[in-house]
């Protein structure tokens, strides 16, 4: 008669979680050959078909960005099924509650999105950029060049505080850099 092996708890708090064990984990790797990153992202390996790739965050970007979803399509149907789709939300463009976010990569704040947009720049423009749109813009409306002019004062103070916004942003992100 063999003996029962005694449990390694110790009675409450227990010292193992609930299930656990020892095992290791198995984890998913990107399917892309040579890619050692966990594929946790799913795609299709051919339309209507349940077989599915498994790529990471990078590799299912790379295989999406050449996606046309209207392939095939005549334009009116292409726009019927836009127009249809995005009645509910439930499409192939953003969901409703991510419809607040704007453009550009999520590295910049709200007040540079507003500064860069009074600038007449991308979201993405380098502070070269921005010093070159300034100072340009500047010339235009700045108050020795239009005295008494309220309309080009107002238009003067806006480009100086969106320049002071994106300045300071600039000068944070070399401080942590």
């Amino acid at each position: 008669m063999s003996r029962a092996r005694r449990s390694d708890s110790w009675g409450f708090p227990r010292w193992g979680g609930y299930g656990s064990a020892s095992d290791a984990t198995p984890v998913r790797m990107c399917d892309r050959s040579g890619c050692n990153e966990k594929g946790d992202c799913p795609a299709p390996k051919s339309p209507n078909s349940p077989e599915r790739w498994y790529f990471c965050q990078s590799h299912a970007a790379e295989y999406n960005s050449g996606w046309n979803y209207f392939e095939g399509l005549t334009k009116e149907e292409a726009e019927q099924r836009e127009a249809r789709e995005r009645a509910d939300a439930g499409g192939y463009k953003e969901s409703a509650h991510y419809g607040w976010a704007g453009s550009g990569d999520g590295t910049r704040s709200r007040d540079e999105l507003k500064a860069l947009e009074t600038l007449g720049l991308d979201p993405d423009a380098d502070f070269e950029a921005v010093k070159k749109a300034w100072r340009t813009k500047a010339k235009l409306v700045h108050p020795d060049v239009k005295p008494g002019d309220e309309a080009a004062a107002t238009e003067f103070h806006k480009l100086q505080v969106s320049y002071e916004v994106l300045r300071a942003a600039e000068e944070r992100r070399e401080w942590k850099g």
